[in-house]
């Protein structure tokens, strides 16, 4: 289970509205309690450095997510998934989005924006004990 607050779920969705008809792309940040769910405590804005296909593929460049990391880590607040846009496209995960997922118990939410709108935002665990078996499960979304 992923849990946010509204303002953080509404900035991930604005996100994508506003990089539309590019994906957008950033960070949850916070913690996971005993039970295994991840708690966002706040996100990151990303720039999406995609060239090539920025309007269905994204990517973080290494030296801002190890920024991010570190302040993070300054504040208490681990890394516990990621985010992104589908523009006019399901929020559902990619067979691209699984080979370029890497960090195995972190959530991965997508957000379907149609038409520069957001609809419907979707998150999802990856899970598994490395690339080899690694696979996205369903995970619920709870707004606090």
């Amino acid at each position: 289970m992923l849990k946010l607050i509204q303002a953080d779920y509404a900035a991930i969705r604005r996100h994508g509205e506003e990089t539309y008809p590019h994906e957008c792309c950033g960070v949850l940040l916070g913690r996971t309690d005993d039970a295994g769910t991840r708690i966002v405590t706040s996100t990151a804005r990303c720039g999406n450095t995609r060239t090539d296909s920025p309007q269905n593929r994204y990517n973080i460049d290494p030296g801002e997510l190890v920024r991010i990391q570190r302040q993070g880590r300054e504040r208490g607040e681990d890394i516990v998934g990621f985010y992104h846009s589908h523009p006019d496209h399901p929020a559902r995960w990619s067979q691209t989005d699984l080979a370029e997922a890497h960090w195995i118990g972190c959530s991965y939410v997508i957000t379907s924006v149609e038409k520069g709108s957001a609809s419907l935002t979707n998150s999802f665990e990856l899970a598994g004990s490395d690339e080899a078996d690694k696979k996205f499960l369903d995970e619920t979304i709870e707004i606090i």
